[in-house]
């Protein structure tokens, strides 16, 4: 999964056009019990998401200008200035703060809730940008796939791990994508050319492990509390887990399902979307569930856990939504 507009195995198509966002509450009835969304204007496509330890959620917009955030029950935009273009990664820090990639502008920014931006120059003509992820410690982390880098910035220093080695037949391919990082540090990135799961320890070192499907089509990483490491399998359509030096593979019942965006929970459950399935999805114990969004034309495409186990997802039709801790829990 290489963004909004390449999305080879799930074939999105998205508008550019961007108007500023008003914000209506719909409560799904029937199957829909325990969703809640928020609706956009219509011209509006969110993205990223992100949940923050105050309680609020931030969201990236594509072909905006503006981040957005969703805080007392209320939409708002922030200025960031030059408009999105694929803007996939966004994290908050433990202070509140949002990072997210600006491809256009070759930088890594930071919004702050009273909206300040401060931005980090990559230094580079051009810049293609995956995943971003901040670690325990603050740092931030992120895929810099123009240069085959997982890239560490730390007080405004950059330092690159370039990874082409992990593909020996075609290194400047190996197009790193997903990253997470762990609690003690270590970074995972995936390798979706390569079809490897990358490892980069603490001290530095990088290990790279094949992942049992070939030609996967590798996308999202993330890491539990437990060290488990989970991930996409976009073209096999499954859910992968690397825990204890061994891979598992879970099939999603959805066939071409369109998976997009991943997330661990608290509790330890894996979620995802289904882009073409119009659900998200659940691995808990090996076994699968999956959860039919409120409305037929849904196209889930982010998706982030907040501290109290409550499941939030953008909708590239205009929407943020949230499935209730309770009925995300359930079954």
């Amino acid at each position: 999964m290489m963004g909004l507009r390449t999305l080879r195995w799930v074939g999105a198509a998205v508008a550019v056009s961007v108007a500023l966002a008003a914000a209506g509450l719909v409560w799904g009835p029937g199957s829909a019990r325990g969703f809640q969304e928020f609706r956009l204007e219509t011209s509006d496509i969110p993205v990223g998401i992100a949940p923050s330890p105050d309680g609020s959620v931030w969201f990236t917009l594509e072909a905006s200008d503006a981040i957005g955030i969703l805080r007392d029950g209320r939409i708002q935009k922030l200025a960031k200035g030059p408009e999105s273009v694929e803007p996939l990664g966004l994290a908050v820090d433990a202070g509140g703060r949002a990072w997210y990639t600006e491809a256009p502008r070759q930088r890594i920014s930071r919004a702050s809730p009273d909206g300040t931006i401060t931005s980090f120059a990559l230094s580079t003509p051009v810049a293609r940008l995956g995943r971003l992820a901040v670690a325990p410690d603050g740092d931030v982390w992120f895929a810099e796939t123009s240069l085959v880098s997982v890239t560490h910035l730390k007080e405004g220093r950059l330092t690159r791990h370039v990874v082409g080695s992990f593909a020996p037949a075609t290194p400047m391919d190996a197009a790193p994508f997903g990253v997470a990082v762990a609690r003690d540090g270590t970074v995972w990135a995936t390798l979706q050319n390569a079809n490897k799961l990358l490892r980069i320890a603490p001290g530095g070192e990088k290990t790279a492990f094949e992942v049992p499907t070939r030609n996967s089509g590798i996308g999202d990483v993330a890491v539990g509390a437990d060290g488990a490491v989970w991930f996409l399998e976009i073209a096999a359509n499954k859910i992968g887990r690397f825990a204890g030096g061994r891979f598992e593979e879970y099939a999603v019942p959805t066939a071409s399902a369109g998976l997009v965006a991943l997330a661990v929970a608290p509790d330890g459950d894996a979620w995802f979307t289904e882009l073409r399935g119009h659900r998200l999805g659940r691995v808990r114990s090996g076994a699968i569930t999956e959860f039919v969004l409120p409305r037929d034309d849904a196209r889930p495409f982010g998706i982030a856990v907040d501290a109290g186990n409550n499941i939030w997802y953008t909708d590239l039709s205009g929407w943020l939504g949230r499935l209730d801790a309770g009925r995300a829990r359930a079954r």
